[in-house]
């Protein structure tokens, strides 16, 4: 079976620590479920993602270099 996760198209998924995601959170004046949404099935996930995590996703980017974007974990 394949990894999805793995693959060179997919970009860099990691669970935010909560430190992590409250300076996020005040930055963008907002709380954690105004976040966009991501299944806890996408098989971009990482194995330790549960529900109601926060998932910083790294993607490239041809403007920026890199854009960093985050889902919230739901069923």
């Amino acid at each position: 079976m394949v990894d999805v996760s793995q693959h060179e198209l997919v970009p860099e998924h990691t669970v935010l620590e909560e430190d992590e995601l409250e300076d996020v959170l005040a930055e963008y004046g907002i709380d954690r479920t105004d976040l966009p949404k991501i299944k806890r099935k996408d098989p971009a996930l990482p194995d330790e993602a549960e529900l109601g995590d926060v998932i910083k996703i790294v993607r490239d980017s041809r403007t920026t270099d890199t854009a960093t974007v985050y889902r919230l974990v739901i069923e």
